[in-house]
């Protein structure tokens, strides 16, 4: 795991980040909380939990779900407050538990997938978050890991859970609107350069192009595609050097790809001031 951030020899309680050898060694801890989100989009969804996944891992589907809600042409947006409570008690989420990630591991999109879920976690009030680098594939790697198959038990879902909303990672309309006008914060745009140039277009988008002044750092240079998982963060700090030390709004079509580069500026780095336009 030398190319990972992940580092297992430190407390997963403020890391946004462990290494499966840090998992496999906490199994059973009662206080873990593994969540499969593979979908059936990326990864194969239930029917791939259920040929395989880590024990004790429950699965909830990241398209599926109540992840991200669709108002008006508006898709990929977090849901609100009391459906945020009900989705976080169906998957058994209590605060003392420490939420564990795990993706397929496959793809960039796959970890878009896991930092936008975490992203999730963390605007809740839930602090205790973290992402297995690598997901199921680097958990795999080992064939003396531990590997479950079937569905997932069936348990009663927990008590409401007790939202507590933190506004500033998160930023609406009326933020961007304030960073175009008066450049109070940098516009980072996480998509690819055809996107970002005009040149093509998302469903979701009514016309193609960018948001005036916005710059562009595709996620997936964050993403190492020789070992599924982030760069290392030496290498993260020199990639993100060029984005200015000012206030960052991440942005691409729907939230899903700038989760990456939220995730690499606040939980990695520890920049300030970083939020997510979804």
């Amino acid at each position: 795991m030398s190319n990972s951030v992940a580092e297992p020899v430190r407390s997963a309680a403020t890391k946004p980040l462990v290494a499966p050898e840090w998992l496999a060694d906490r199994l059973s801890e009662p206080d873990l909380l593994v969540l499969d989100i593979r979908s059936v989009v990326d990864g194969g969804g239930r029917q791939a939990y259920e040929a395989g996944h880590i024990p004790g891992a429950i699965h909830t589907d990241y398209v599926n779900d109540g992840w991200r809600v669709t108002k008006g042409m508006a898709s990929g947006l977090l849901p609100d407050p009391a459906a945020l409570a009900d989705l976080l008690s169906r998957i058994g989420l209590t605060p003392r538990q420490h939420a564990i990630i795990v993706s397929a591991g496959t793809t960039a999109g796959d970890f878009s997938a896991a930092a936008r879920v975490y992203w999730t976690l963390k605007i809740a009030g839930h602090d205790k978050t973290s992402i297995l680098s690598g997901g199921m594939l680097a958990w795999g790697r080992d064939a003396t890991r531990p590997i479950e198959a079937g569905p997932a038990p069936v348990n009663p879902p927990s008590p409401p859970y007790p939202i507590k909303l933190a506004p500033e990672l998160r930023a609406d309309v009326g933020a961007v609107e304030r960073a175009i006008a008066d450049q109070t914060a940098v516009l980072l745009d996480s998509r690819a350069t055809n996107f970002f140039e005009g040149g093509a277009k998302s469903p979701q988008a009514l016309r193609p192009g960018r948001l005036p002044g916005a710059v562009q750092l595709d996620h997936v240079m964050a993403f190492d595609p020789a070992v599924m998982a982030l760069k290392p963060k030496s290498e993260l700090e020199t990639l993100f050097a060029a984005v200015p030390a000012t206030p960052v709004i991440n942005y691409c079509n729907t939230g899903h790809q700038a989760a990456t580069n939220w995730f690499v500026l606040s939980e990695v780095l520890g920049r300030p001031g970083v939020s997510l336009y979804d």
